[in-house]
């Protein structure tokens, strides 16, 4: 049995990503570019930029790393434990009966797709648990980006991503990144647990039949 554990570890970086990335070559340096007069009111911000470059998107990243470790660290374990029962399962093989030998080797079968269920369900887990702790920096985010816009004096925003360039003295990111810091630097989360849902109410029994009526 090969369990994909690094489906798992990939889903944890699927935002704060771009922080971590820059390892494998530096690329080219840029030519320098004169940009044209700023234009007033025009603001422009890197949301992906804001979040992984401020303290608290760092944060995140490095406890649902953590988190993904852990869930590796389990899942590898329990692995481990089954691919040894079943070397030692075959290794018996010559000396158990059959019915013995097909019971046993069932009941590896069995937990080895418990396994695979778990593992699948540890990854929907640090998704969610992704997705609830960027909602967070979301939620502190937004009245900040707020006032950096009101502090530029901006009349329109604009997602930097949308932009091939742009004079750099319309990018508030730097500013949304100071005010972020000031305002949160950490907060506590861990794996969310989708296998405690409340259960599904019991169905309503059907209402007992009227009798009919006489003509």
């Amino acid at each position: 049995m090969h369990m994909k554990t690094s489906a798992i570890l990939a889903a944890v970086a699927a935002v704060l990503a771009s922080a971590a990335s820059a390892q494998a070559q530096t690329p080219p340096a840029a030519p320098p570019v004169n940009h044209g007069p700023a234009i007033a009111g025009v603001c422009i911000v890197s949301l992906d930029g804001a979040i992984s470059s401020s303290t608290v998107g760092k944060y995140v990243q490095t406890r649902l790393q953590q988190i993904a470790q852990q869930v590796q660290t389990e899942l590898s374990a329990e692995q481990t434990a089954i691919q040894n029962e079943a070397k030692t399962l075959d290794a018996q093989k010559a000396t158990l009966d059959q019915g013995a030998f097909d019971q046993k080797n069932a009941t590896l079968q069995v937990r080895a797709a418990a396994l695979q269920r778990k593992a699948q369900l540890r990854e929907r887990e640090l998704q969610a648990t992704q997705q609830k702790a960027l909602g967070r920096v979301g939620q502190e985010l937004e009245p900040v980006i707020r006032s950096s816009y009101q502090q530029a004096k901006c009349t329109v925003l604009i997602q930097r991503d949308a932009v091939v360039l742009a004079n750099p003295a319309m990018d508030i990111t730097t500013s949304v990144i100071t005010g972020l810091n000031a305002k949160i630097t950490q907060f506590a989360f861990d794996r969310e647990r989708l296998d405690q849902a409340a259960p599904a109410p019991a169905a309503a029994a059907p209402a007992p039949a009227q009798p009919a009526r006489r003509p």
